[in-house]
């Protein structure tokens, strides 16, 4: 098996140690505010996440770095006045190494220490050509070496389940996702799923190679018509066509749509723990009462 780096990092608020202890983990997704308004309702969510006393969060980092300061700042923030383990995004788009380096310092300045090292989206999206900078790093295993290079750092990688916009196939993505272990990553986190088997898919290839990495799928319940459709246009990742016939289904009522999203978010996430997932990372969009009403549910059926 490819092992997975260990040494003085794998501490106690180490996302690699919270996954190897006992029971599936449970993680949620926020984006740093734009506003104070926001700002509000990001604190009140992340207090009420910090209730159900979850494996780790994670905060985005906005294409071309475009909230690496509010995502430093917020991450820190949460870090500091919270009990909760934090997790930064960082990616290589329109960044210098020099520059990387002191994002990095600047997380470990705040006592964020696990980081999500992510080749990136170009500006305009993944439709858009994808530049490096000239100055840079054009793939995010050289980035995992080299925020490892950097401290006492733990970090995770982003996985493709329906295949990388760029991919050629599927075997591609495995051995990208083999090539990222090697580079230092201890665990991978998909995209937002909607097809389990192509997450069993992917993490079966990837375990065929010899590589033990935990990959952590990615989870939304949908709580609005057209929100999985706004959301594949940003992430350029298919929908499954079961789940958007549901939705089509129930569209002119907003709260079956809502109903049918939490239902169908909790029957993915059933269904991979039952499948050995390590765990589940829900994405919030900064509202938590959709992902707690998924977690209870859970809990309810002893999964929690």
């Amino acid at each position: 098996m490819t092992p997975r780096p260990d040494g003085p990092s794998f501490g106690r608020n180490s996302i690699p140690q919270l996954l190897a202890d006992d029971g599936p983990s449970f993680s949620f997704e926020f984006m740093p505010p734009r506003t104070e308004k926001a700002e509000a309702l990001l604190w009140n969510s992340v207090r009420r996440i910090e209730q159900v006393n979850p494996t780790f969060i994670s905060v985005t980092y906005g294409a071309g770095g475009s909230t690496r300061d509010r995502t430093v700042r917020i991450t820190g923030r949460i870090e500091q006045e919270t009990t909760l383990t934090t997790m930064a995004h960082l990616t290589c788009v329109g960044s210098s190494v020099a520059e990387l380096r002191q994002i990095v310092g600047e997380y470990a300045s705040v006592g964020v220490t696990n980081v999500l090292a992510l080749r990136g989206d170009p500006p305009g999206g993944p439709a858009g050509e994808w530049v490096a900078h000239p100055e840079g790093l054009d793939h995010a295993d050289k980035l995992v070496s080299l925020v490892r290079s950097l401290g006492d750092f733990t970090v995770g990688v982003a996985a493709f389940p329906d295949k990388h916009p760029e991919s050629n196939d599927l075997t591609a993505d495995a051995d990208t996702l083999v090539r990222k272990a090697e580079a230092g990553a201890s665990f991978a986190i998909t995209q937002m799923i909607t097809d389990v088997d192509a997450y069993l898919r992917l993490r079966d290839l990837v375990a065929a190679r010899g590589c033990d990495l935990p990959i952590i799928p990615g989870l939304l319940p949908v709580t609005a018509a057209g929100q999985l459709q706004r959301l594949t246009e940003l992430n350029g990742q298919p929908l499954a066509a079961d789940v958007v016939a549901r939705i089509d289904a129930v569209s002119d009522d907003a709260d079956a749509v809502r109903r049918e999203g939490i239902a169908i978010c909790t029957e993915h996430s059933e269904r991979l723990l039952r499948e050995g997932a390590p765990g589940l990372h829900f994405i919030t969009m900064n509202k938590s009462t959709a992902t707690l009403e998924v977690f209870d549910n859970l809990r309810q059926h002893s999964l929690v």
